[in-house]
């Protein structure tokens, strides 16, 4: 897994502009996270993809792009996982490194799940 970590204008229209350079590269986006950051009228998006190559090829795509401020490859050490699970007691979070998540949800084989990477 890849992550791709994105600091783009937060306006309406920018998501639907940069799926549509994935659409078009045909690559699959494995988990997305958006929300507002750390820099005045900017959001990052933290997207993750299966292969360098589909990657790299976002990444060339995504800097030509106006509303993109900056694009950069995550390597694994700077990544992060989340996952709601839910469970009988109700819905629980999870964080910690990819390879941890993926351990407490196989552990745990919760019927509903969603699992995210992230990175700053």
């Amino acid at each position: 897994m890849h992550v791709i970590s994105l600091v783009v204008r937060n306006e309406f229209g920018v998501m639907q502009r940069v799926m549509g350079e994935f659409t078009r590269n045909k690559i699959n986006v494995e988990t997305i996270v958006v929300g507002k950051c750390e820099l005045v009228g900017k959001s990052r998006m933290v997207l993750s993809v299966i292969g360098e190559d589909a990657a790299e090829t976002a990444i060339g795509r995504l800097r030509k792009l106006q509303d993109v401020y900056d694009a950069e490859l995550i390597p694994e050490a700077g990544q992060s996982a989340y996952a709601l699970i839910s469970t009988s007691s109700g819905n629980v979070g999870v964080v910690g490194g990819s390879g941890q998540v993926e351990e407490i949800i196989e552990r745990s084989k919760p019927d509903r799940y969603v699992e995210a990477l992230n990175a700053l």
